[in-house]
């Protein structure tokens, strides 16, 4: 009897070790990304097919916003998110202790200021602007009206720049912070809205044809605020990570880049 009891004990264990390893081959080929609509969650629609060529299975959960993206990823419920650049990523490290790092940096969204109630810069005069509230793009909304000569930030203020770092306002300017996800909802109420590039290609706006004022594609940002895939740490180097982002940095997908969003997203080198 007690021989018996054995027997079936080292099958019990032999096939849980069986399905277990089933489960995770399974999941090694699964890769599971959280995106924002537009542009990451349509790029990740043209990947699939090259992925499933490789014997993986991509499956996207479209968000609405820039905090549960990161959440789910750092649960380890996605195994990846395509929304964000890089300072915002090191931002909620920060304030939220989470433990993402980027996986890859993959194409880059020059920010811009889009017509409101105004449609010409020579009435900024007095405008009021939208710009996001979150700390990384507040700051970027800033440097671009600094660049372009609207105002002045104190010395070193630079990411981390806030409406309190205003020094010079020449133009009497208020800004109104709001989520950025609500600009493009709120421009019939601001005089100009300064936008993320995926929040302005949701709303149909892209740069060439409607951006009043924008990043230079050659210039320090495109760099500094490329987009990436991003992931938990430690698990940036595992082989479907690798896949999904040498998929996304291929010919294939920046050819669809470049054909569909008309300088809205520029992949990245």
């Amino acid at each position: 009897m007690k021989k018996k009891l054995i027997a079936l004990l080292s099958v019990a264990v032999l096939t849980a070790g069986l399905l277990t390893g089933c489960g995770s081959e399974k999941d090694d080929k699964t890769i599971k990304v959280a995106a924002t609509a537009v542009p990451h969650a349509e790029i990740l629609e043209q990947a699939k097919p090259i992925l499933e060529a490789q014997g993986y299975t991509l499956e996207i959960k479209v968000f609405s916003d820039y905090v549960q993206p990161n959440e789910v990823v750092e649960s380890g419920d996605f195994d990846a998110n395509y929304f964000q650049h890089i300072p915002y990523l090191e931002s909620f490290n920060e304030e939220k202790g989470t433990h993402l790092v980027n996986a890859g940096g993959i194409h880059y969204e020059p920010f811009g200021l889009y017509p409101g109630k105004e449609t010409d810069l020579a009435n900024i005069e007095g405008a009021t602007i939208a710009v996001p509230n979150d700390t990384t793009n507040e700051a970027r909304a800033l440097l671009l009206l600094q660049d372009n000569g609207y105002l002045t930030l104190k010395e070193g203020a630079g990411l981390t720049a806030t409406k309190n770092d205003i020094v010079e306002n020449p133009y009497n300017i208020e800004l109104v912070e709001l989520e950025a996800a609500q600009i493009p909802r709120t421009l019939t109420d601001v005089s100009f809205g300064i936008m993320n590039g995926n929040y302005a290609l949701e709303a149909g706006y892209t740069v060439a044809d409607d951006a009043l004022l924008y990043e230079s594609a050659d210039s320090d940002a495109a760099a500094t605020y490329v987009n990436i895939i991003a992931v938990k740490e430690g698990n940036e180097n595992s082989a479907k990570i690798k896949a999904l982002v040498d998929v996304l940095k291929s010919d294939e997908i920046k050819d669809y880049i470049n054909a569909n969003y008309n300088g809205g997203v520029i992949p990245f080198k």
